[in-house]
């Protein structure tokens, strides 16, 4: 089983900026970490939950959702066990719960999530 533990999330104005992070820890993902795509998703009030990004073991990203390309950027650490999510030039609508997941490779789905953290974009 893997833990994940998000922090970071905040208020901030239209435009401004946040860096959620993640730790991961637990037997499995210690001995497997290379078998594990780390990924953040955020669910909007009403809204279905969706992909935001996700990352490989060897550091090549994925996926990035449309509509944030250019603007959330997302990155991990194997040493520290961590992936970030940098975020720029936020807008209202990027306002969610955002979670941090992990799937092994090969899976359709995330089998492991963190407990979510919030951010909210005032305009």
């Amino acid at each position: 089983q893997v833990q994940l533990v998000e922090s970071g999330g905040g208020h901030v104005q239209d435009g401004g900026s946040l860096t959620l992070s993640c730790r991961a820890s637990g037997r499995s993902f210690a001995l497997y970490n290379n078998m594990y795509i780390m990924g953040w998703l955020r669910q909007a009030p009403g809204k279905e939950r969706e992909v935001v990004a996700a990352i490989g073991w060897d550091g090549r990203v994925q996926y990035t959702a449309d509509s944030v390309k250019g603007r959330f950027t997302i990155a991990r650490d194997n040493a520290q066990n961590t992936v970030h999510l940098q975020m720029y030039s936020l807008k209202p609508e990027d306002t969610a719960v955002y979670y941090c997941a992990a799937k092994k490779v090969g899976d359709a789905s995330y089998s492991s999530w963190g407990q979510g953290t919030q951010v909210t974009v005032s305009s």
